[in-house]
């Protein structure tokens, strides 16, 4: 059997029905934590494939598994996630969200056709390969505490331990029909740092009776830039930025409190934690030394995403064999953040990006109103997650 002809022929052939699976998705998305209708309809199609799953994880998490002829041989798990954005769609397609303020901006919805097109395919050819496949169609990505997490504390993998877990994400900037790989450290970790400075407000014409704590929170954020410029060592990617400042003054008073909020990402888990003592001990320091004081919550957000080295190689072998040379692209660190990286802390795994890039319009980037991936991309990412699992399977 030429295993790689066979899933083309596979992935193409059903490529129909996965834009129909992907199509109604999208239609019809729904929050993190609060996938129910999507969860009942991958059930439905994977009880139509005759593929057996246990569900309720999380509420809306799924397991299913494809055993091959011989199970006792090597676990593969490949994960989607199933959530949306609360974003209000502009795309105009006759599938457009139905539900206000509520898209897959984040090609979620492709994910999981994804997996369910490369479900089929492995399941129609498990009689050609060992081992077990299962099959994790995951909620809440896009919000902490994150459902990889959680579907981990609750024991998905309990029974059957993997050998390697998989997961792959569009990219509406690489070219469709295409893949792209990044050996260890991917992607960064994702904290959130939030701040309080408190002090003595009062009127700002007399700055000598009270504790300016815009100033004091301004001096903060300066101060806490030397976590990447002189704390940190140099080679190790990071970033430390602030998005929110809320200072509920007025032109002429100084408020009691100021509040910062922001994000941490770096790529190493050692540093993290190193760095983020260290913005403990820089807040309070400066607040300190201007006469005021300050309160410091900084949420534990997704870990670092890190491709297993030898099974990053051999999963690139495989795409290679599948798509061709020319199709598969070495890519670049990421600074964003996924909880894809609970399951790479815990097991060997890999995460790569399909390019869901259109010719005919502008794609949009992710998490945007008007984001509309390439369609023929999904006959890729089923087949090439079929293609990697079934290699891995049958050549180890």
């Amino acid at each position: 059997m030429d295993f790689r002809k066979t899933i083309k022929e596979l992935a193409g052939k059903y490529l129909d029905e996965t834009v129909e699976i992907r199509r109604h998705i999208h239609k019809y998305p729904e929050l993190s934590f609060r996938e129910f209708e999507t969860s009942k309809y991958v059930q439905e199609i994977l009880t139509g494939y005759g593929i057996p799953f246990k569900a309720g994880y999380v509420k809306t998490g799924i397991v299913a598994r494809i055993e091959g002829k011989d199970p006792t041989g090597k676990v593969i798990a490949l994960r989607a996630d199933m959530d949306a954005l609360p974003i209000q769609e502009e795309t105009g397609l006759e599938f457009q969200s139905v539900n206000d303020g509520v898209m897959h901006a984040c090609g979620h919805d492709a994910h999981t056709a994804a997996l369910l097109g490369a479900a089929r395919i492995l399941n129609e050819t498990k009689d050609e390969w060992n081992g077990t496949v299962l099959l994790v169609f995951q909620p809440g990505e896009e919000v902490d505490p994150g459902g990889a997490r959680l579907m981990l504390q609750e024991g998905i993998f309990d029974d059957i331990t993997p050998d390697l877990v998989i997961g792959q994400h569009v990219l509406p900037e690489m070219q469709t029909g295409h893949v792209g790989f990044k050996s260890g450290m991917y992607m960064a970790s994702g904290d959130e740092v939030h701040i309080t400075i408190h002090g003595k407000g009062g009127h700002a014409a007399m700055p000598h009776m009270l504790t300016d704590t815009v100033l004091i929170a301004s001096q903060v954020i300066v101060n806490l830039q030397q976590i990447a410029s002189r704390f940190v060592p140099a080679g190790i990617p990071v970033v430390l930025s602030f998005g929110k400042v809320v200072a509920e003054g007025a032109t002429n008073i100084i408020p009691e409190k100021v509040r910062i909020s922001g994000t941490f990402r770096i790529m190493n888990e050692e540093w993290r934690e190193k760095a983020k003592e260290k913005i403990r001990d820089i807040v309070n320091s400066t607040a300190e030394s201007m006469g005021a004081t300050a309160e410091i919550d900084i949420k534990d957000g997704y870990p670092v995403v890190f491709n297993n080295i030898e099974a990053t190689r051999k999963a690139v072998s495989a795409a290679r064999s599948y798509l061709g040379d020319e199709n598969v692209e070495e890519m670049d660190i990421r600074m964003t953040a996924e909880d894809f990286g609970f399951y790479s802390r815990e097991y060997p795994s890999v995460f790569y990006r399909f390019g869901v890039k259109r010719d005919d319009r502008e794609t949009g980037r992710l998490h945007t109103s008007l984001f509309n991936l390439n369609e023929k991309a999904l006959e890729t990412a089923s087949g090439t997650l079929a293609a990697i699992a079934f290699d891995l399977l049958k050549n180890g």
